[in-house]
């Protein structure tokens, strides 16, 4: 019998039927498509084994001006550098004190309260406690000097630490220290608030029952990260700005991250311009120092080549201006000769003009708002973000870019979770990543990609909550969140599996037929061709009669780098293909290093009847 070939066309079509998708692939993950043929992606490897405290959810890489590469990490709980294969916590702090009468403890507990009128501090805030002035509970000074996540607040007054040893008798307010407070930390995700007026009225429940649904989104905590020449510029998202000198080194325990003198201190997102270098904060207050008057639509910019100060006078460059379309500035992106701003309906133009206005605004598209404040990146000098509802670049003009995976995001992406969509490009293979957080998780689980040079989407699974590109490193960085406490940094692109385990790597096509599903077809035999393959990959294939059944899989069918063809004998009026591999070669589990770019298969394919 003839044989036939089958050819699918590039990237995934999730938006029809599998039969309507014949021809066509409409699943897969960790696959993608070069030269229009899908290829097995790159796996990754831990940057370092050492991991910091919190989610990442924002990261920034650049070089100083002596060449030292560096990266910075925002997480819920703290900010991050990282140099030579260590991360330096460079988190600010709020405020320091000595204290008098400070520490009670109970016999056999290594929970200490600590006495601090007025502290601020909240459950989940970093204190480091020094110059402890005598054992207290039994527990020497040296063991309670340290930094510790504060346990508890019970009151305005008080909150609890655990200091790793029990305490040998119970003592009450004793003893003197100095504490630094960090800056408050946050949630490493989205909740909903529950209490009076969170809720619509339901009737069934009794007057003192608190509702089980609410309209109210506690925010997470996010960070926008830039740079001021060699020196980084780090906003603590709906809240304060501010600045990392690199000339202190990491390995200075303080030099730390210090507030901008004289800047707002609620500001929804922040961005440098350049060349003109201009610290830009947008959604920010009208009156500088009060958090009050922080309006989400507000925007205002330092004095040019100084960052401390703000205020607008006829011989600086200082400024500011409110832009309409939309109930909050979301995110910025720089591109050519201009920064894009996003609010959640509208993108803007502002551009560099010089005196006396400094910055020019132009409304550049409506109906198409940002998702996140980390949704959107600049590539090439085209701007791509992604909304709520769809994708969208502009290259001089905003379009919408038409999308064959959209249904498929936008129904299974979870709402509440929306500020942890996080954009970043691969160049390597001309693709841009947008990682996000589905309805069965609460961190992101997903990737959507768009391959910008061939006009492709496909999608995948990953847990990843910042991605980076190649540049500052040779490979893209990404963060892995743990679930629970930590975050890990691997290299992507790195070889083909996970961290030294098997990467699964698959792809399935929707159904073909012959004569359009009137004859039912055998399959005999087909005929792989891959380039580069390394190890088994392996082939299945799944029938079925009406579009409605079940569908019925033959194999896998495990190929070597040495097999010649295989036997599916298999009937069906649909059949579909699904190439994979998982380490498997139908005796062992445990095979690495697989790699597979699939071209043409062939199949001998003949009509067995009608049914």
């Amino acid at each position: 019998m003839p044989i036939n070939k089958i050819q699918f066309q590039p990237g995934f079509d999730k938006q029809n039927t599998e039969i309507t998708a014949k021809g066509k692939w409409i699943d897969g993950d960790k696959a993608r498509f070069r030269y229009g043929f899908p290829e097995k992606m790159g796996g990754w490897e831990k940057v370092s084994t050492t991991t910091f405290i919190g989610v990442a959810r924002s990261q920034l890489a650049w070089n100083s001006l002596d060449g030292t590469a560096y990266d910075a990490f925002g997480t819920n709980k703290k900010l991050y550098i990282y140099n030579e294969g260590n991360f330096f916590d460079a988190t600010p702090t709020r405020s320091s004190a000595d204290i008098t009468s400070v520490f009670t403890t109970s016999s056999g507990s290594s929970v200490f309260t600590v006495t601090h009128s007025s502290h601020g501090a909240s459950e989940g805030d970093y204190v480091t406690i020094s110059s402890t002035s005598a054992t207290i509970g039994g527990v020497a000074a040296s063991t309670v000097d340290g930094e510790y996540e504060i346990a508890s607040v019970p009151t305005t007054s008080t909150y609890t630490i655990d200091v790793g040893t029990n305490a040998s008798s119970s003592v009450s307010t004793t003893g003197n220290c100095s504490v630094e407070y960090e800056v408050t930390a946050g949630r490493d995700k989205a909740l909903s608030g529950y209490g009076w007026g969170t809720g619509t009225w339901d009737s069934s429940n009794t007057w003192d029952t608190p509702t089980t649904s609410s309209t109210v989104t506690i925010a997470l905590r996010n960070w926008a990260l830039d740079t001021w020449g060699e020196d980084l510029i780090a906003l603590d998202i709906d809240g304060g700005i501010y600045a990392w000198d690199t000339s202190g080194g990491v390995l200075t325990a303080s030099n730390i991250a210090s507030a901008i003198s004289n800047a707002p201190t609620k500001t929804k997102f922040a961005i440098v311009s350049n060349p003109d270098r201009h610290l830009i904060c947008m959604g920010t207050e009208t009156t500088i120092g009060s958090t009050s008057s922080q309006d989400p639509m507000f925007i205002r910019w330092s004095d040019q080549d100084d960052y401390t100060s703000w205020t607008a006078t006829a011989t600086n460059s200082a400024g500011s201006q409110r832009i309409t379309d939309g109930s909050e500035i979301v995110t910025a992106v720089r591109t050519r000769g201009q920064i894009i701003i996003l609010t959640d309906t509208s993108a803007h133009g502002m551009s560099f003009i010089g005196a006396p206005f400094t910055f020019g605004f132009q409304q550049l598209g409506s109906n198409c708002g940002a998702i996140s404040p980390h949704c959107a990146i600049d590539v090439g000098g085209v701007v791509y973000w992604m909304s709520s509802d769809a994708f969208y670049k502009f290259d001089g003009t905003v379009r919408k870019i038409p999308c064959t995976v959209e249904d498929f995001v936008f129904d299974n992406i979870e709402p509440k979770q929306y500020a942890q969509v996080y954009a970043g490009s691969n160049s390597a293979f001309g693709e841009v990543w947008w990682l996000y957080c589905t309805t069965a998780s609460n961190q992101n689980d997903r990737y959507v990609i768009y391959n910008y040079q061939e006009n492709l989407w496909y999608t995948g699974s990953i847990d990843r909550s910042t991605w980076i590109d190649s540049g500052t490193y040779s490979l893209p960085y990404a963060t892995k969140y743990d679930g629970s406490a930590n975050t890990t940094v691997y290299s992507h692109e790195n070889g083909f599996d996970d961290d030294g385990s098997t990467m699964t790597s698959y792809i399935e096509s929707g159904d073909f037929d012959i004569g359009d599903g009137e004859e039912i077809m055998f399959i005999k035999r087909g005929i792989q061709d891959f380039k580069g393959q390394v190890g088994n990959v392996n082939i299945s294939l799944k029938s079925r009669y009406y579009p409605t059944d079940t569908q019925t899989t033959k194999g896998p069918f495990y190929l070597s780098t040495s097999t010649q063809r295989f036997n599916p004998r298999t009937r069906g009026r649909q059949i579909a293909v699904r190439v994979e591999s998982n380490g498997y070669d139908g005796v062992n589990n445990d095979a690495t290093s697989e790699n597979w770019r699939l071209g043409t298969l062939r199949f001998e394919v003949q009509p067995d009847g009608t049914r």
